[in-house]
């Protein structure tokens, strides 16, 4: 195992939690007890730092009246005691099931234990009495109770439904426990326990299964990490339980933000235990952002100032446990085909509603649009087709003009042009060659004397004069330009400024990522947007190197490639999307990156991404291009993104409009992310 600490989960604040679901043996707490422990042992071995276990798991859910027998209760605080000293050795912090006497009633509570010490008890808030369900017969209601303790054995604990379990050297470790009914009740008891503070919410839990209830399940869990911004582990009772009237399956999940991490494998026939890894740094910087979450706080009186925090001590874990979550290659796209057309339907008629408000509010007779045959202008070009379609205008009102300069490929002008006449809009060539030889002769620039001289004023040179053209025919003939750089180009600032590809009067592309934009056009072609002749100049286009056509092809007849300059888009893709939508420090970042992409063969790649393209990039690869999309997002393209045109946003992922989603300084360093990356990542 890799010992330097970029490589150890606690350093990147996350937790490896576990939803266990031991094999029950009805009302036999020693057997329970055995099985609770074997199952704390093996979460021990993998890592994890938290284990969840079913409702009653040490006593039994289905035992009806049993529960009200004295000497189930003795055993049951024998069984408490057994996997509590079998604990002392173990990492992970234990939340057992089990019900217990406290002044003449009978709670359902979970039992926080770690390292030998029971931590404190959490009664169950809600029960159930409906349908097959019967708790009221045997269960206390502890609404009312706070700040109390109970006698545990020999022990005093503490007890109630305001306790959050927090490491004490670990501040992103905090946890709250409920207990199965209580995430179906209108309010849960972890909305207050996560207002308060905890960033990890469990539920304990019976669960008998019918037809649906795991989609239920599933439902509520996802809801309650989106609206109290935290991680959810959720475990139900499994094999083993009574089956008198019902019957279980197991399941466990393991949700963040909404977001599905894990989930178990249900009606299994041995003993499972679900491992996850859940990102704390994630979850805080959401709430940072999410200035609801404090304000229903506040609303709520600040439940913090009502919880009790039991600390315990963990011990910080600087091994290299690897990662035990899938980490997306593109973040901006859902590996899951159904989830990925939903998507692109939903970005890409996000695009053209935008689009056809933009031209009925400007009372625009045209669209102006330089098309150059690459994936941007081709995007923006065939979303401008379909806003015409929509509101009834002919195609011919889109005036596309393809622009060759000193580099302009053969094959990527006849994309252009066969695009162009494939749509069926009016279509011209403008060759920018003489104005620019004029101007760059004019400027006395080494070019106009015949020297190879392509710095950065040669190919800005040529970008200007393309926008000026526009701009200059959208004038003549009553219509507007339509942008066509992404947001892939505006967080790099790949662009050139002002007279350039970064000006237009709408920016219809500017919420849309390279990464996208790619399986939106692979989307169109799939879902038969278009005729079969657009969907053949599509593919062709999609199967292009991605070059800004500036300079001259070398000596080798290589042309220009943008990659080779910023970066692989992939990657500078996947840096954006964590530095726009959660703030991640540039460490976590690599970390994320390294796990997500060092490997082709391991995780999911999108089904309809081209197999030859699949690629890995190794840690100095990522730490190499991560460090110059620092350098040009923090420090040298602000300037860019706020003196941006109207453009929509798009993904939940992130936009960078000053208007919308990113606001920042011009003038700004880049010095703390740099530093940051430089003394953090090996």
């Amino acid at each position: 195992m890799t010992q330097h600490p970029f490589f150890a989960l606690h350093r990147h604040r996350m937790i490896r939690v576990a939803a266990a679901t031991p094999r029950a043996t009805v009302g036999d707490t020693i057997a329970n007890a055995e099985a609770a422990i074997a199952m704390a042992t093996r979460a021990h071995e993998e890592g994890c730092d938290l284990v969840v276990y079913p409702e009653l798991n040490l006593t039994s859910y289905a035992i009806d009246d049993l529960h009200l027998q004295s000497a189930q209760q003795r055993a049951t605080l024998t069984a408490i005691a057994a996997v509590r000293d079998a604990s002392r050795t173990m990492k992970p912090l234990l939340l057992l099931g089990a019900a217990v006497e406290r002044n003449g009633r009978l709670y359902n509570c979970a039992v926080a234990v770690h390292r030998g010490r029971v931590l404190g008890v959490v009664p169950k808030s809600f029960f159930p009495n409906y349908r097959e369900y019967y708790e009221k017969r045997w269960f206390a209601s502890p609404l009312g109770l706070s700040g109390q303790t109970m006698m545990l054995g020999e022990e005093e604990v503490a007890f109630g439904t305001d306790l959050i379990f927090a490491a004490s050297d670990l501040p992103f470790f905090t946890v709250h426990a409920e207990i199965c009914e209580d995430y179906w009740a209108p309010a849960p008891p972890s909305t207050a326990g996560a207002l308060a503070g905890a960033l990890i919410c469990c539920n304990l839990s019976a669960s008998n299964i019918v037809i649906g209830k795991a989609r239920e399940r599933a439902m509520l869990a996802a809801a309650q990490s989106a609206r109290a911004v935290c991680a959810y582990v959720y475990s139900a009772a499994g094999p083993g339980e009574s089956t008198t009237d019902l019957a279980w399956d197991g399941q466990g999940l393991v949700h963040e933000l909404g977001e599905l991490i894990a989930g178990s494998e249900r009606f299994a026939t041995e003993p499972q235990l679900l491992v996850a890894d859940v990102d704390c740094e994630r979850l805080i910087q959401e709430r940072l952002r999410f200035g609801t979450f404090n304000d229903t706080a506040a609303a709520l009186d600040h439940p913090e100032r009502r919880f009790r925090r039991i600390g315990f001590t963990h011990g910080e874990d600087v091994r290299d446990l690897g990662l035990r979550r899938d980490i997306r290659r593109f973040p901006f796209v859902p590996n899951d085909p159904a989830r990925r057309d939903e998507d692109c339907y939903e970005a890409f008629n996000i695009q053209v509603e935008a689009l056809a408000k933009r031209l009925a509010a400007a009372h625009a007779e045209t669209l102006a649009i330089g098309v150059s045959g690459g994936l941007d202008s081709t995007h923006a070009l065939i979303v401008a087709a379909k806003a015409m379609d929509r509101i009834g205008r002919p195609r011919s009102t889109i005036l596309g003009f393809t622009m060759p300069g000193f580099a302009t490929g053969e094959g990527s002008k006849a994309h252009a042009w066969a695009l162009m006449r494939a749509l069926g809009i009016t279509a011209d060539e403008i060759d920018i060659r003489p104005a620019a030889r004029q101007m760059l002769a004019d400027m006395g620039h080494p070019f106009a004397e015949g020297q190879p001289v392509y710095d950065v004023t040669f190919e800005n040179v040529q970008a200007g004069l393309r926008t000026d053209y526009l701009f200059r025919l959208a004038n003549q003939r009553g219509g507007l330009v339509l942008g066509t750089g992404d947001l892939s180009e505006l967080a790099l600032g790949w662009c050139t400024y002002g007279v350039g590809d970064q000006m237009s009067h709408y920016a219809v592309n500017a919420g849309v990522p390279k990464t996208l934009i790619q399986f939106l056009i692979r989307w169109c072609i799939r879902t038969g947007q278009y005729d079969a002749e657009t969907d053949r100049v599509l593919a062709g286009i999609l199967a292009q190197e991605i070059s800004p056509e500036l300079v001259p092809a070398g000596a080798d007849g290589a042309m220009q490639s943008t990659e080779e300059r910023v970066g692989p888009y992939a990657l500078n893709d996947f840096f954006a999307h964590y530095v726009l939508r959660h703030g991640l420090a540039p460490s976590k970042i690599a970390f994320l990156a390294w796990q997500a992409w060092r490997d082709v063969e391991a995780g999911r790649w999108p089904e309809d991404f081209p197999a030859d393209a699949r690629v890995a990039y190794d840690l100095p690869t990522i730490r190499l291009w991560l460090k110059r999309f620092l350098h040009r997002f923090f420090q040298t393209s602000q300037f860019k993104r706020s003196a941006l045109p109207n453009g929509p946003k798009v993904s939940a992922g992130g936009a960078v409009s000053p208007r919308g989603d990113w606001r920042a300084p011009s003038d700004g360093t880049a010095r703390i992310w740099l530093d940051e990356l430089e003394n953090n990542v090996p």
